[in-house]
């Protein structure tokens, strides 16, 4: 059929790349070009290279592991479910007390079901809000009409752990907390088990939205206390966008039975279905499964949790360290920076125009992502997919020469703009 078209599995864009598991950035072997004329920077398959919060850039066998298909009902394909709970499970040592639940969609459907499912009507969520996506909660609430309280901190401050313990000691209406690990409107880590331990110590219910942290960030349930925490098929297991998953502790899940609003996102009895006959209630996303299950593969020889995250450690490190020396400003202090993403403020220099400056970096063959913030004028750069050192070079050259193009010679915010070490600059 002429609509179908072929996809050459020998060509030398992937051919190149069968060292991915033994070497897990094997595939960083284009650099950035100091010129427009010259060509652009390209992943294996011709793309540009993401530098955003997802989706991401993915490996070559990744794409390749969603070049079949199967029945949602095949023997195999329920293996291949089975076997991805069990290893998601195994990333939190939680086999034995918690179970995974996965649920189609983007990230922010799996953290609807989480909370329709966990805050029951006649409960009341305390949000912890310094960001985007803690806002994005309390909306939820409001759709659902659940109580909820939200305490709030500015997008460049961590939550506070204190405020809620005080907060939980005042209102014993308050039944579950909800936090946000890594806030990807910033890219700020939350004090997560100081949180936890508060939650704990009070006898209210831990969601943790972890959508951008987990899989580079540990995250123990041995050691912390939650009834569920969520993430993706993407961001740091850099697998394709369509799938979200919860893992939560079991006998949480089963005293949620009957709670959820919403017969797709009912993690109850998606779950229960799971656990009858391994197969998802409705159509499953079979092609983002299998490149999720390859994607595993690849965590698992990259050294999962630690080397995963050592890698995007050393990424954000390039990162900060080049901008900072072509005199831009990052929005947080270094203790406070996750290696996810990196928010900068936006120069001063009326020459600069982010737009301009986006586009020229795309026509380079890297793509940042625009700031988030209310506090400050800003973009962002990410740290996470299928980059390693090579690419954080790549693109820190194309910055230098945009800039140049552009004509911009000072990159430090507007005066009176605050900087990560809270002085004006």
């Amino acid at each position: 059929m002429s609509w179908i078209r072929k996809i050459d599995l020998t060509h030398p864009s992937l051919l190149r790349h069968k060292a991915l598991l033994t070497d897990p950035i094997a595939e960083n072997a284009v650099m950035t070009s100091p010129s427009r004329t010259a060509a652009p920077a390209a992943s294996p398959t011709g793309d540009p290279w993401l530098l955003t919060p997802g989706p991401l850039t993915t490996s070559p066998t990744v794409k390749q592991a969603m070049l079949h298909d199967y029945g949602s009902r095949d023997h195999d394909f329920i293996g291949v479910n089975r076997r991805l709970r069990e290893r998601l499970l195994a990333v939190v040592h939680g086999v034995g007390t918690h179970v995974c639940v996965p649920m189609q969609g983007s990230g922010t459907f799996v953290v609807e079901a989480m909370l329709g499912n966990f805050v029951p009507a006649d409960g009341k969520l305390l949000i912890l809000v310094n960001g985007a996506y803690g806002w994005r909660m309390a909306r939820i609430c409001e759709y659902y009409r659940r109580a909820h309280v939200v305490q709030e901190t500015p997008e460049d401050v961590p939550v506070d752990a204190a405020a809620l313990d005080r907060a939980l000691a005042a209102d014993t209406a308050i039944t579950h907390v909800a936090v946000v690990h890594c806030e990807t409107t910033s890219g700020i880590l939350n004090p997560l088990e100081a949180v936890a331990e508060v939650a704990a110590r009070h006898g209210r219910g831990l969601l943790i939205d972890a959508m951008s942290a987990f899989g580079a960030i540990a995250l123990d349930a041995r050691r912390l206390s939650f009834d569920a925490v969520v993430a993706s098929s993407n961001k740091c297991f850099e697998g394709s966008p369509g799938m979200g998953f919860c893992i939560a502790r079991q006998a949480a899940l089963e005293a949620a039975k009957g709670n959820s609003p919403s017969l797709s996102l009912d993690l109850h009895d998606q779950w229960r279905a799971m656990e009858a006959n391994g197969q998802w209630r409705f159509t499953p996303p079979t092609h983002c499964i299998l490149a999720f299950d390859r994607a595993l593969d690849e965590f698992e020889a990259e050294g999962g949790v630690a080397g995963r995250g050592a890698r995007y450690a050393e990424n954000c490190r390039i990162l900060v360290e080049g901008m900072r020396a072509l005199g831009f400003q990052t929005l947080l202090p270094d203790a406070l920076q996750a290696p996810i993403i990196v928010t900068f403020h936006t120069p001063g220099d009326p020459r600069f125009d982010f737009q301009v400056f986006y586009d020229r970096l795309r026509e380079r063959g890297f793509v940042i992502y625009p700031g988030k913030l209310t506090v400050a004028d800003s973009f962002r750069i990410g740290c996470i997919g299928r980059l390693g050192g090579e690419q954080m070079h790549g693109a820190l050259a194309a910055v230098r020469d945009t800039l140049h193009e552009m004509g911009v010679t000072r990159c430090a915010p507007a005066s009176g703009s605050s900087t990560a070490d809270g002085e004006k600059p």
